[in-house]
């Protein structure tokens, strides 16, 4: 099943093994079984620390256990983890047989420490780009908390049992038969979530932090840009981010980024937060900023003031908080999140194989997630707001090209209508003749562009109608000493190049206004402060 250059990187994992390990499996005669029980043989044939056994009577058919030789417990898969999960495989591999895993030593007491009898069942798909962090994370606390128990499962294999559980959103997590939660989540979020004393002692260690010279409060590609600079003059630096990597994190894939000629978001986001490491930025991930407070005095300290209760203070601060999925407001949608309603065709349109789906928006977003979509589902309707599709031409004639899917333009979403349990159906007026339509279906996906993160602003800088941050051409904002990159400002063009280039400008003004504050400049290193 593996090509020969996987193989070859397997073996070589698997030499890190310290402890033997016995895949138990649970077969049938099923066609899946067969792939399965050929995946785990190929496995144990890389390494004499590897065994499969045959004697597994799990529930699911087929599935198989990861475990310490000797012992029955461990993770189990209830899938056949290749695609996005082969990395989850591996790893899962390496952490059983005694491999340490790349984690703070503090979330890995976190994890031991955690009290209560806990069985996740994770539910995923194997090409979900987002569900390799949830579905490492609960391997992992399964590994190192004997009350843990984790079932990673496919859904695409056992449609009856997602339908039952109404999972319509990849990755979703059950814990101890009750939801627990969807969507892309880090082993810190899981562990904060379940260590209710988390936060508080969270909130106190970052705020006996020494002031920083400049916080960047955001880590997408303008705030990692911006730390990097900033760090490679000298000065001490710091990034407290809601999650690294920003909205890359949820981008399939990346083709226009210059001397990167094809990557995906998480391993951009993996690469950006390595490089911003390697200049010893203090990273504070799971950070979200609630308020700033201005500097009482010119050239004085700056307050951030955070979720947690924590504050931080800063001599300069960088906002780069990026922008999100903007929800197209009509009834039914926060009723239906999650329960038809999705917003990541790539991680959720396995889901709805063989259905009917709606994509809301005719940009080049929505127009790629319907061509994707196609390919899935049984038919494909496309509703636009303006009176003509927004994509690039190259897209809209392959739209056109596909004999299942239903273009609307002109079209005014009203509502996303359910069964109380899941989505049945779409409202759309014709805003010309002004007569709705209604549209029977499955699923709906939202494509409607961004929206800033600048709640927390509101009343404290200038911001822009549509909610950005307003900058000059130097990222100065309306408050001395604060600076602002990325697609959270008025800039135009949200990209990750230019997202990145204002980064690196908005960290070379937040230094050229320090090293101009009489009082501050003692406090640079000596081959600054002689700039």
């Amino acid at each position: 099943m593996l090509d020969a250059t996987l193989k070859t990187q397997l073996q070589a994992y698997l030499q890190n093994l310290r402890a033997p390990i016995e895949l138990i499996a649970t077969l049938d005669a099923s066609a899946k079984s067969v792939e399965l029980r050929e995946l785990l043989v190929e496995i144990a044939s890389l390494s004499d620390k590897v065994s499969v056994n045959e004697s597994g009577t799990d529930r699911r058919t087929p599935s198989f256990v990861i475990a310490r030789q000797g012992e029955r417990n461990g993770v189990r898969f209830a899938a056949i983890p290749l695609g996005h999960e082969f990395t989850s495989l591996v790893l899962a591999l390496l952490w059983t047989g005694g491999h340490p895993p790349k984690v703070a030593p503090q979330v890995l007491d976190q994890i031991r420490a955690l009290d209560g009898k806990m069985d996740f069942d994770i539910y995923m798909s194997l090409s979900c780009h987002n569900c390799p962090d949830v579905v490492q994370a609960a391997a992992l606390m399964a590994i190192y908390n004997p009350n843990i128990t984790t079932v990673i499962i496919d859904g695409g294999m056992f449609p009856a049992e997602v339908d039952a559980r109404q999972v319509m959103a990849v990755p979703m997590v059950f814990k101890n038969d009750s939801l627990f939660g969807s969507g892309r989540m880090t082993l810190e979020e899981i562990v904060g979530k379940l260590d209710v004393h988390a936060a508080g002692r969270d909130a106190a260690r970052l705020s006996d932090k020494e002031a920083f010279d400049m916080l960047v409060v955001g880590g997408g590609p303008a705030g990692a840009a911006a730390a990097v600079y900033a760090a490679r003059k000298g000065i001490r630096v710091g990034v407290a981010a809601e999650r690294f990597g920003g909205q890359t994190n949820d981008t399939m894939a990346i083709e226009n980024y210059i001397s990167v000629l094809e990557t995906d978001g998480p391993k951009f986001a993996l690469a950006l937060e390595a490089q911003t490491r390697h200049y010893d930025v203090d990273i504070m991930n799971l950070q979200r900023a609630e308020r700033i407070v201005p500097a009482a005095t010119p050239g004085g300290l700056i307050e951030v003031h955070l979720h947690n209760g924590g504050v931080l203070k800063a001599r300069s601060v960088v906002l780069s908080t990026g922008a999100r999925w903007r929800n197209v407001n009509v009834p039914g949608e926060a009723e239906y999140k999650n329960k038809g309603v999705a917003y990541c065709p790539h991680c959720d349109g396995p889901l709805f194989k063989g259905k009917r789906v709606a994509v809301i928006g005719g940009g080049n977003s929505g127009v790629e997630a319907a061509i994707d979509l196609a390919g899935l589902v049984q038919h494909v309707t496309v509703v636009e707001f303006a009176d003509a599709l927004k994509a690039d031409a190259v897209l809209v004639n392959k739209l056109n090209s596909l004999a299942n899917v239903t273009v609307h333009v002109n079209a005014q979403t009203t509502e996303i209508t359910g069964d109380g349990t899941r989505v049945n159906g779409l409202s759309y007026q014709d805003r010309a003749s002004k007569v709705v339509h209604h549209v029977g279906l499955e699923g709906v996906f939202v494509q409607i562009g961004l929206v800033p993160n600048t709640e927390f602003l509101k009343g404290t800088l200038e911001l822009s109608k549509f909610g950005e941050i307003a900058i000059d051409a130097k990222c100065h904002t309306s408050l001395p000493g604060v600076f602002a990159a990325g697609d959270v400002t008025t800039v135009p063009f949200k990209q990750i190049v230019i997202a990145a280039g204002e980064g690196a400008k908005a960290a070379l003004s937040a230094f050229d206004y320090l090293i101009r504050q009489p009082v501050a400049a003692a406090a640079l290193p000596e081959t600054v402060a002689l700039m």
